[in-house]
């Protein structure tokens, strides 16, 4: 057996590779970006095969930077895009169709209908979940609806559903395996959240049939070995999977109960440990698995804001107000303040606490002297407003107050970000060394999985970067929340309805 970890971190906009010593530290690291598809408005697909290539080319570059090759790792741990759905041929394990992405809202009438015939208090007893387009089980019925003959070829169980977890896993282990972790699962609207299974309600409301289903296994632990992959050997053995959020948990050391963290990547997602209660929200948050290791299942409080980075793509590609993401903080700091301007990024409508699926962008306060710098800034300000709101939320369900908030993802590097999410949060905000916990939490899990690690040693992987303290006085930050929630009134499309 080798010595190292291979994390595949597999995300919305790319593949990334991190080979990672059993003491944390990064001895190789290859992002390959693949292309997005939106063919409609709303809609946003994925090729499945662009991304088993991006993932291929990234792993090899990450072997080649640490100057090893596959024989050398131990195991491998595999964290994804969560909701993205896949559905492939068992046989030939060719897509039948493109990747339905999480961020996609093209189930947003189907979810109002299930709504409406009052299921919505049924799927979250049963999941945790509430009834978006956000989750996997709508996409799942929409491509068995609108790809040829899909249906029948279901019912005669010659396709498999993945979400991209299942997909790798499948493709790594040369077809032997179709299994998906329990927190990916756990993103669904299938499964039964305290069962840990298959719920057959769910399948029948949600028009998903029992044989396109992966087998639920625990997060760490051994669930297959590498096949005829060609860029890794045989036998290399899987032995940890999670969803993004979940292994940036796992990967931030959030094992007590009340820990939180928040991954600021294209979306923004707040997770608090539960401990192993799933206790419902009531304040429209969504209840998830955050882990299932060593027989024993953590639950988590999710909160998620679907834009975030993708607001400064946005200033980037849609308004070509800044050339590249890093440029934004410099641009930010040549004002003192957004000088009244508030942006609500409700780009793909407005997730967690408002569950606003018809919600739209919307920017209040511009005048006369409103520059590009006063949007800059009103975007930060924008994104660490989504998080508050979320935060909000968990103080309320969980009443426990969150007094240190663990940062991670590619915009937790902008100060400017980070020190204002600490004052609006009134909380401190921790940023690790290694800003990926996504794969660090993969790779993680990996090392448990194989016996490696534990959670104590898993833990000293962890290395501190910076704190920010709070600084703001009462009174700016009153007038800071009071400027925000009029301008998602405004944003908002009808009163909540989760």
């Amino acid at each position: 057996m080798g010595k190292h970890l291979l994390a595949i971190d597999q995300g919305t906009t790319g593949s990334t590779a991190i080979v990672m010593s059993q003491s944390g530290t990064t001895l190789g690291k290859a992002t390959v970006e693949f292309p997005q598809h939106f063919p409609q408005p709303g809609w946003v697909e994925h090729d499945p095969e662009d991304i088993w290539k991006s993932v291929s080319v990234a792993v090899e570059r990450a072997l080649a930077q640490a100057k090893i090759d596959g024989r050398d790792i131990a195991g491998i741990g595999i964290t994804n895009q969560r909701e993205t759905t896949v559905l492939w041929e068992r046989a030939s394990g060719r897509p039948i169709y493109n990747a339905i992405v999480w961020q996609c809202r093209r189930t947003a009438e189907a979810c109002h209908r299930i709504k409406a015939l009052g299921f919505a208090d049924k799927v979250r007893k049963c999941t945790g979940l509430v009834v978006d387009a956000y989750f996997s089980g709508t996409k799942i019925a929409w491509i068995l609806d609108h790809v040829e003959g899909a249906r029948a070829r279901a019912d005669k169980s010659e396709l498999a559903f993945g979400t991209m977890d299942s997909f790798l896993i499948h493709r790594l282990t040369g077809g032997a395996v179709h299994a998906t972790d329990v927190t990916n699962a756990s993103r669904t609207l299938l499964m039964d959240l305290e069962k840990l299974a298959w719920d057959k309600d769910m399948l029948a409301l949600f028009g998903v049939p029992e044989s396109v289903l992966p087998q639920i296994v625990p997060s760490a632990g051994p669930i297959g070995v590498t096949q005829n992959v060609g860029f890794l050997p045989d036998g290399v053995p899987i032995a940890g999977v999670a969803g993004d959020q979940q292994a940036a948990l796992f990967g931030q050391a959030c094992f007590a109960e009340g820990d939180a963290k928040c991954t600021y990547g294209t979306g923004a997602f707040v997770l608090m440990n539960l401990g192993q209660v799933p206790t419902r929200s009531k304040n429209g948050l969504v209840t998830t698995v955050a882990w299932s290791i060593l027989g024993k299942t953590t639950y988590a409080f999710e909160g998620s804001a679907f834009v975030a980075g993708a607001a400064v793509q946005w200033l980037r590609d849609g308004l070509g107000i800044i050339r590249s993401a890093e440029e934004i903080e410099s641009l930010a700091r040549t004002v003192p303040s957004t000088d009244g301007v508030v942006f609500v990024p409700a780009l793909a409508g407005l997730g967690a606490p408002y569950w606003d699926q018809d919600a739209r962008g919307t920017i209040t306060g511009i005048t006369r002297g409103t520059t590009a710098a006063h949007l800059a800034r009103a975007t930060l300000e924008a994104i660490a407003f989504e998080v508050w709101d979320l935060l909000e939320a968990m103080t309320s369900d969980a009443q426990r107050s969150t007094n240190t908030l663990k940062v991670d993802g590619g915009a937790a590097k902008n100060d400017l970000l980070v020190q204002f999410q600490a004052d609006i949060a009134q909380a401190q905000a921790v940023r690790p060394v290694d800003i990926e916990s996504t794969g660090r939490g993969a790779a993680m899990l990996a090392g448990v999985g194989l016996g490696l690690l534990d959670l104590d040693a898993a833990a000293t992987m962890i290395r501190l970067d910076k704190t920010f303290e709070p600084h703001m006085s009462d009174t700016e930050r009153a007038g800071h929340i009071r400027r925000w929630e009029g301008a998602i009134a405004r944003t908002r499309s009808s009163p909540l309805s989760i």
